[in-house]
């Protein structure tokens, strides 16, 4: 008896919302540890040659608020760009269905079930299915997006949106919340790329639409 063969579909929409939201998080974490190393909230720094904006010469023979407003530039860019391309990639799931269909239900003992499989290297993989760890990754790394932006904000803008700030503690609390959620981001771009790499037909369909 033949088995269906499994397959995955991206469209244009979720392909070109994806690579753009790769791309504006790239720049934005690069350019934000350069910001960050400016003023640090913890007893360390990012390594220079991982960080983005300005030129390494100039920051060591000059003030470093040269190469930060660069970084700053570099950081709005990467913002404006994840903005439409989150917004895109939201309102493509919700529009059609992709939300609702593939990354619910999640319950509690779904995900346990799921985590404890893959902790033990027993978890499947159906191609174009998600399973209860990667639906809440997912959810989890769109509600850090998202409070990236408000956390973001409330730094930029703190007069103008005080009550944002407010929200956050303040604008050294807002600060810490940031760099929490973008910790959370990047270690959500770690596990997404080892995935890749132990199943790279997802890459296939993430780059050309399709995979079987």
């Amino acid at each position: 008896m033949s088995h269906p063969v499994a397959e995955q579909h991206h469209s244009a929409i979720v392909r070109i919302a994806h690579w753009s939201q790769a791309l504006a998080i790239v720049i934005m974490i690069g350019s934000g540890w350069r910001i960050y190393d400016n003023v640090p909230i913890f007893p360390f720094e990012f390594p220079y040659w991982i960080t983005l904006g300005g030129n390494a010469y100039l920051a060591t023979t000059t003030s470093n608020d040269w190469g930060t407003g660069n970084a700053i530039a570099w950081h709005f860019a990467g913002m404006w760009l994840l903005l439409f391309a989150f917004g895109l990639f939201v309102g493509n799931g919700v529009a059609t269905g992709h939300f609702r269909r593939d990354l619910l239900p999640l319950t509690p003992r779904a995900f346990l079930r799921d985590f404890i499989a893959a902790a033990t290297f027993r978890l499947g993989h159906d191609l174009g299915a998600y399973n209860a760890v990667q639906k809440a990754f997912y959810w989890g790394v769109m509600f850090a997006i998202a409070m990236m932006f408000a956390s973001g904000l409330a730094i930029w803008k703190p007069v103008q949106l005080g009550w944002l700030t407010w929200v956050f503690g303040g604008f050294a609390a807002a600060r810490v919340v940031h760099f929490f959620f973008m910790s959370a981001i990047v270690g959500f771009m770690v596990v997404h790329v080892v995935l890749v790499a132990l199943v790279p037909k997802t890459l296939r369909a993430m780059v050309l639409g399709r995979a079987r």
